[in-house]
């Protein structure tokens, strides 16, 4: 049988694809991009005007001449603010609320820094109990501890003096900065004490360099508020403060409405006094004050 060889050819290869261009994913919508426009920014618009006006309107007061009805401060005049720094003492007030607020402050902290630590690290039997004493007595207001501290200062005849004041605001700020601030030192991790331990260092040598330099966000944020708070209190400087020359900012300003009239360029001049110095304040630890509220937020 003769067979004969059969030629069998390679399959052919495909023809070349031309190279496609690559597929752009689709850009996703987020929930604000398919919303109008005009949603977003009416209500911004709103509340921005319903917030802007009243500073506007102080500082037309303030800086517009007396008994002038113009809608726009100009010329401008600073009578309103010699007028109150210098005859309605404002420059002494200033001067006692700065006192109040700085030792506030560092009393607060202090104080709450070791009460925090103790919180958060140790354990006994009244813990809980004490936890929620703390809670509760945020619930109580400053007005119901007028009388008792009245008495005890009377006692230790410290009415008519700052110190009483800087107590007072420090007792009523103390219960939620040490909650905060063991909220702050839990985040911690202990066993970067215990490293500092097994290197040699007792427990207050590895706080001050372990722990307290990580607690800095915290302590500004704390510190801030303690400060503000004892700023702008009125009850307590108004009824342990009796002599002009010992009172603080907000019994000054109440001290220019009298009954018959009220000097509103005056009272505008020392509303803005009274508001510099705690926009500065937060103008320079807004950072901070962010990242400390955001270290207690989140447990570790």
């Amino acid at each position: 049988m003769i067979t004969k060889d059969v030629e069998i050819s390679p399959p052919a290869a495909p023809a070349p694809v031309a190279d496609e261009p690559p597929q752009r994913p689709g850009k996703r919508k987020r929930a604000w991009d398919e919303a109008p426009r005009w949603q977003i920014y009416l209500p911004l618009g709103i509340y921005l005007v319903f917030t802007l006006i009243p500073f506007y309107w102080i500082l037309l007061f303030a800086l517009r001449k007396p008994g002038s009805t113009s809608l726009v401060p100009w010329p401008m005049t600073f009578e309103h603010f010699e007028k109150v720094w210098t005859e309605r003492s404002f420059g002494t007030y200033f001067e006692n609320s700065v006192y109040v607020g700085v030792a506030t402050l560092l009393m607060t902290t202090l104080v709450a820094l070791a009460g925090g630590y103790a919180l958060a690290r140790f354990d006994f039997k009244i813990k809980r109990a004490f936890m929620l004493a703390l809670l509760c007595s945020q619930f109580v207001p400053g007005a119901l501890l007028l009388v008792p501290l009245f008495q005890i200062f009377a006692e230790l005849q410290m009415i008519n003096s700052l110190v009483s004041v800087i107590i007072a605001e420090t007792v009523f700020q103390l219960p939620l900065s040490m909650i905060l601030i063991s909220g702050f030192i839990r985040n911690v991790p202990y066993s970067l004490e215990e490293a500092a331990w097994v290197d040699g260092c007792n427990r207050f040598t590895a706080f001050r360099v372990v722990v307290l330099p990580l607690l800095r966000p915290g302590l500004i944020a704390v510190g801030s508020f303690a400060f503000v708070h004892s700023w702008n209190h009125f009850l307590f400087a108004l009824m342990f403060l009796s002599n002009q020359d010992k009172q603080t900012i907000p019994v000054g300003l109440n001290s220019l409405m009298s009954a018959d009239s009220v000097d509103l360029g005056a009272l505008a001049a020392g509303g803005i006094i009274a508001a510099v110095p705690v926009v500065i304040v937060f103008a320079f630890i807004q950072k901070w004050l962010i990242t400390g509220f955001s270290a207690g937020a989140v447990k570790g």
